[in-house]
């Protein structure tokens, strides 16, 4: 199956079907999506969803002032779920409440010791659907590549595959930041963040693994050290992981 699926009016929607695990098996095609933002999809983009994806969750990343900003587009008249589990949030958008680090990497590890809550909230609600989900932000890079890598983890997935999954978005970029300077909201939003900040390199991700497992061992572990139950990664696998 494709990886990169073409879903009019999104740039970087992709399958996290296929990957190998550790112990000899592979994740289950069709029932995890990440993808950048959904607000612009067209009728067609949304009949792709519905019927030949037969989505069922929507995991929204984005801040309440970035939902307020672009809306849900068209989708919000469908009767997909919708869960709107920021991990940043402020109605004014207020950076202060954003991690800043040196790079990206130093963002993202900043990311997961801010959100903690967040995120345990985003795994939680995934491991208790029985649809395909897809879970996004506004560019399906930053937010969305952090919540990826800790799902694929959890799923028993390597991190030099976990490196290149991330490393994917590199093909989407300049159409998503194209989109992004668009919007003056965005633009304020980019200029608060690392140089970096516009680029998918494999060594951002391979940096955020190397100091999360120099803290808490693994990834696993910072799952379980958030409060996400061992139930709860049980359901992942069983339901997303083909022997």
């Amino acid at each position: 199956m494709e990886r990169r699926i073409l879903v009019d009016g999104c740039h970087n929607f992709r399958d996290l079907g296929g990957y190998p695990t550790a112990d000899g098996g592979a994740l289950r095609w069709r029932q995890l999506f990440r993808a950048d933002g959904l607000h612009s999809l067209t009728p067609r983009g949304i009949a792709m969803l519905r019927e030949e994806l037969s989505l069922g969750d929507i995991v929204d990343l984005r801040s309440s002032h970035e939902l307020e900003l672009d809306g849900r587009g068209p989708l919000a008249d469908e009767p997909i779920r919708f869960h709107h589990l920021p991990l940043f949030d402020g109605a004014t958008g207020d950076q202060r409440e954003r991690p800043v680090g040196a790079n990206l990497a130093d963002l993202y590890f900043g990311m997961i010791e801010f959100a903690r809550e967040p995120l345990a909230r985003v795994i939680t609600t995934l491991a208790r659907t029985d649809s395909p989900a897809v879970f996004h932000c506004a560019a399906g890079k930053d937010r969305t590549g952090v919540v990826s890598a800790l799902l694929l983890s959890l799923l028993g997935v390597r991190d030099e595959i976990i490196v290149a999954d991330y490393a994917a978005s590199r093909e989407a970029l300049d159409a998503i930041v194209a989109r992004l300077m668009s919007s003056e909201g965005y633009k304020e939003m980019l200029a608060e963040l690392p140089p970096d900040t516009m680029h998918a390199d494999p060594e951002t991700m391979d940096g955020f693994l190397a100091r999360v497992g120099e803290k808490y061992g693994s990834m696993v572990e910072y799952a379980r050290d958030i409060g996400i139950v061992e139930e709860d990664i049980a359901r992942l696998r069983e339901r997303l992981v083909a022997p």
